[in-house]
């Protein structure tokens, strides 16, 4: 599992020298950005000053995401394609009003896609 302070980028690196593919390490990713965003909303008395950084990491990581479906040589189907960056511009958009305005329900939708997301890449979208 992820740990908030080491950054997703950090542990994007050590699951690619433990032999994990692609989509597992891009799951994983999406499981520890949402663990990090759970870990604020179950104690938000004590954690929510980390709020921005890691809504952030969060948002860097939609960012490579949504890049890499605007690639050419992207192998996904344009209609994924298109779901997932007008996916990535609501979680940009969701994250601009809880740095505005930050509460710990408005978590709920960034853990729930990503995790779903996670669900969808590690095989177990339909549960």
């Amino acid at each position: 599992m992820y740990q908030q302070s080491s950054g997703y980028t950090n542990n994007y690196a050590s699951a690619q020298r433990e032999g994990l593919s692609q989509k597992e390490m891009e799951a994983q990713a999406f499981i520890g950005a949402a663990a990090a965003l759970n870990k604020i909303k179950e104690n938000w008395d004590t954690e929510k000053q980390t709020l921005p950084d890691v809504l952030e990491k969060n948002k860097m990581l939609w960012s490579v995401i949504a890049s890499a479906m605007q690639e050419e040589d992207c192998p996904q189907p344009r209609d994924i394609r298109n779901n997932i960056i007008q996916l990535a511009a609501f979680i940009f958009k969701r994250t601009l009003e809880l740095l505005g305005e930050p509460r710990k329900e408005g978590l709920d939708i960034l853990i729930n896609i990503n995790m779903n997301i996670a669900r969808g890449l590690s095989g177990n979208g339909s549960d």
